[in-house]
């Protein structure tokens, strides 16, 4: 008789995995919290997209609220979303681009072709600065406050409705 419990383990062990994963696929990834909330955006030192000698850090933050956008040529939805970072930068939106794990010849021909809203690109060749963001891919969005400290974190593409909906008041919130 006890030998007939042990054949309901593995089914019993099967169905609970199953519906751990059931509930993970029905999860919104763009939904996800940075751990980097309230934090202090992470030090870096590297170069501009637009000068190999100029060395630019997290410093550059400081001051004004800034949306930190992480983008690559290689990412289809950043074409996609590069209309609503123009839009953003005519409503005088501070934005820095941080070109990640890309080359600087690709970026800059990105930037050429989709418009540079864009007041400094840092470039992230190595993705160093979007590990440390806990960058999962890109399009991802980040608004820093004039003291560096993150505020707001936006994973994937930045709709037309997220402008006016999420990010400008985000923005205000923390002007």
């Amino acid at each position: 008789m006890k030998k007939r419990y042990w054949l309901f383990v593995p089914l019993l062990i099967f169905v609970v995995l199953a519906v751990l994963l059931w509930q993970g696929l029905g999860r919104d990834p763009s939904s996800r919290e940075s751990a980097l909330l309230e934090k202090p955006f992470p030090a870096f030192s590297l170069t501009t997209l637009e000068d190999p000698d100029k060395k630019v850090d997290a410093s550059l933050l400081e001051g004004q609220v800034t949306l930190i956008n992480v983008w690559g040529e290689w990412c289809p939805t950043c074409k996609r979303e590069m209309p609503q970072l123009l839009a953003l930068k005519a409503r005088g939106v501070h934005l820095v681009g941080v070109d990640y794990k890309d080359t600087r010849d690709r970026g800059r021909a990105f930037l050429n072709e989709f418009g540079n809203p864009f007041a400094l690109t840092v470039f992230d060749p190595e993705g160093s600065l979007g590990f440390d963001l806990g960058v999962y891919g890109a399009p991802e969005s980040f608004i820093v406050d004039a003291q560096g400290n993150i505020r707001y974190h936006h994973t994937g593409y930045i709709t037309p409705e997220d402008v006016e909906g999420v990010i400008l008041p985000e923005i205000q919130r923390w002007q």
